[in-house]
């Protein structure tokens, strides 16, 4: 099982609406700026940036400079560790859901 730090900080990262639409934009595009990020937003920029420290210490999104600007893309594994943990508790609940339709096959036959 993946280990619980991991787990929690990017679950902690995504629990904020705003910081998960700078996700979903991010994830939406193929690399993007702080000023693209802001623009329409309804958010200052150094909001953003602030958000986009935190989906970078969760792993997240990663960073490229270039010049005056820095670009942010999705990290491939980011999501892994939450899809790891929500898989292993879909089998969980897939195993009660059969036991409890096996229950009611046999109350009610």
């Amino acid at each position: 099982m993946i280990e619980a730090e991991t787990i929690t900080a990017v679950m902690r990262a995504l629990a904020d609406p705003t910081r998960r639409a700078v996700f979903e934009r991010i994830a939406n595009s193929d690399e993007i700026t702080v000023v693209e990020l802001t623009r329409g937003s309804g958010v200052t920029q150094g909001a953003i940036s602030q958000h986009l420290k935190s989906l970078k210490q969760a792993g997240l999104v990663c960073e490229r400079p270039e010049g005056r600007n820095v670009y942010y893309r999705a990290q491939p594994g980011g999501l892994e560790p939450l899809a790891d943990w929500m898989s292993h508790y879909g089998v969980f609940w897939r195993e009660r859901f059969a036991d409890l339709r096996n229950l009611l096959k046999e109350i009610d036959p």
